[in-house]
């Protein structure tokens, strides 16, 4: 127990938030749901508690998955925060369904109200508004590693929209996630408007579905990533950079196989480079603590590199990856 405490603070902290922040929000919106009953308000109640269910999760994932690896575990606990992303998006999925059943439910039986609509847009706009505040961390964690004049003021908002790739397997969930909560609670907002104060009174049952629809497209792409992460994944991009660093060093002739595998939030490389035959194993040590050196000081994450030496066959074997 004292060891899984003491993993706990090398979770990421995005997540850690997004699970505080969601419960309350949740439980804002339960009640809100409860006095009124609006089919808008059930579909962000749900969002919200699949959110907070899932971000505490992959919390407690991205913090195990930093254990150090054990007898029994070698190859370490790093692609731990990958399954516990794949159990998330199961939650998500159950819920963004019961969000549209609800939804198609409402717009089959619509009917006109303007009971507690100020309610409504409180609590709706209050849950925006924070829910936008752990959007905000997310894109702060997801551009930490960029020169902060890339990321002052608004231009953190364009960079994590572009860095959104690169970033932690946890960190990208919070923030996918988080921008269909943010886009949610917007469109509830509309939807509750539109429903009010015009004929078209099943707006909130099309807000509702287009809220699961949103959920399923976020359970589809953090499904795929994570499923890759599972199995092991290769960066192509970062293949190819260390790739050509490694080819300027004046003693190695070739590379004959290099792998950078993405293992939860770490990179694992492995590299095997041609000689010249003659040389002798301390020249070779030396090449080793170069490479290995290079690499943990300039790439993120890099856990563990392991090279291996074989002689010059005179063959051009390293190609640039495709990307």
């Amino acid at each position: 127990m004292k060891e899984f405490i003491g993993l706990l603070k090398f979770g990421t902290k995005s997540a850690l938030w997004a699970a505080i922040v969601n419960t309350v929000v949740a439980i804002i919106k339960t009640a809100a749901y409860l006095i009124t009953g609006n089919v808008a308000m059930f579909a962000e109640m749900m969002h919200s508690y699949g959110d907070a269910a899932n971000q505490f999760f992959v919390f407690i994932g991205s913090a195990v998955s930093k254990k150090e690896p054990t007898e029994r575990f070698p190859g370490g606990f790093g692609r731990l925060v990958n399954l516990v992303l794949l159990g998330a998006v199961l939650v998500v999925g159950v819920l963004a369904y019961e969000t549209i059943v609800e939804g198609i439910h409402h717009i089959s039986d619509a009917t006109h109200s303007e009971d507690w609509f100020w309610l409504n847009i409180g609590v709706l706009g209050t849950a925006a508004m924070l829910e936008a505040a752990v959007l905000y961390k997310a894109m702060k964690e997801i551009t930490e590693h960029l020169p902060k004049d890339q990321v002052s003021g608004f231009k953190i908002i364009p960079m994590s929209y572009k860095h959104a790739k690169e970033a932690k397997p946890a960190t990208k969930l919070v923030f996918l996630e988080d921008n269909v909560a943010v886009g949610g609670a917007l469109l509830a907002l509309l939807a509750i408007v539109i429903s009010t104060y015009t004929p078209f009174h099943s707006a909130t049952g099309y807000a509702s579905i287009i809220i699961g629809i949103s959920l399923i497209v976020v359970v589809g792409r953090i499904f795929l990533d994570n499923a890759a992460g599972v199995l092991g994944v290769a960066d192509l991009g970062l293949q190819a950079r260390i790739g050509s660093k490694i080819m300027e060093h004046p003693q190695i002739s070739d590379i004959q196989d290099l792998y950078a595998i993405k293992e939860g939030d770490s990179l694992h490389i492995e590299i095997k480079v041609e000689v010249d035959p003659s040389m002798t194993i301390e020249e070779a040590d030396d090449i080793r603590d170069y490479i290995e050196q290079q690499l943990k000081e300039k790439i993120k994450n890099v856990t563990d590199v392991i090279i291996e030496f074989d002689k010059d066959d005179g063959k051009v074997t390293w190609t640039k990856p495709q990307e």
